[in-house]
């Protein structure tokens, strides 16, 4: 009985609702509404959700890290940060645990996404985090919702010589051609190979962030903010684009 209740309060860390997880925003309530995650299984809610985050919200780069999960719902992109924002909201608002892992990677996985002057004025680290899911009494790591699936095809199409490792363009695996970004009670992975830097396990992405920022001047900041990110977004959309394009 003790131990039952001890699990108990320790995964109530894993569910609470924060500014960055404002799981509670009428945006966020009314797509699990319509959705139906509520009412599925454990299993196949965080499947339903994990496929949604990973290809319904495409790849892209928001204005910070730390925005909120209804701010990427809003925008509709996200990259690695924010696009975990948003799954552990989700995520918890339906009952499921889950937590943030932090790290930094490498700057030559944005390389293509960002190019010339920007890339070389870049940070040389750049800070990566990724969703443990804890479902089925097993935790999972959950990095494979990063890139939409139309770009990522895109981005196959595009380097269609490459089997085996590639570097660039937001990826950094070593199965370019079939990486594991499918979920079936597996960790799913897409960036991993980049990590230089590992800062372990936060309960939230607020308790992350509290300790660990990008690393700009305020300059810098401002040129990525206003500038920088919307070229990188335009890269992004133009490899996008040649999926449809070809379909």
């Amino acid at each position: 009985m003790e131990q039952q209740i001890e699990k108990a309060i320790d995964f109530k860390k894993y569910l609470k609702r924060t500014d960055i997880l404002d799981f509670d925003n009428p945006s966020i309530t009314s797509l699990i509404r319509d959705r139906g995650w509520k009412k599925m299984t454990e299993i196949d809610k965080v499947k339903s959700i994990y496929n949604y985050v990973k290809d319904d919200v495409k790849f892209g780069y928001n204005i910070a890290d730390n925005i909120s999960a209804s701010e990427v719902l809003k925008d509709g992109f996200g990259q690695c940060n924010t696009k975990a924002n948003l799954f552990m909201a989700l995520l918890k608002a339906v009952g499921i645990p889950n937590r943030m892992h932090g790290f930094t990677i490498h700057k030559a996985l944005q390389k293509g996404a960002i190019t010339g002057i920007w890339y070389k004025l870049s940070p040389t680290n750049i800070l990566h985090s990724w969703v443990e899911v804890y479902v089925n009494e097993e935790w999972f790591n959950l990095e494979g919702l990063i890139l939409d699936k139309p770009y990522l095809t895109g981005l196959q199409e595009k380097f269609s010589d490459c089997k085996t490792t590639f570097c660039g363009y937001g990826a950094y695996t070593n199965n370019f051609q079939r990486p594991q970004v499918d979920w079936n009670q597996n960790h799913t992975y897409i960036q991993e190979k980049g990590i230089n830097q590992d800062f372990g396990l936060f309960d939230t992405p607020d308790d992350f962030y509290k300790l660990h920022q990008q690393k700009l001047s305020p300059f810098k900041r401002w040129i990525y903010q206003n500038y920088v990110r919307h070229l990188m977004n335009k890269n992004v959309e133009r490899i996008r684009r040649t999926v449809s394009n070809n379909g």
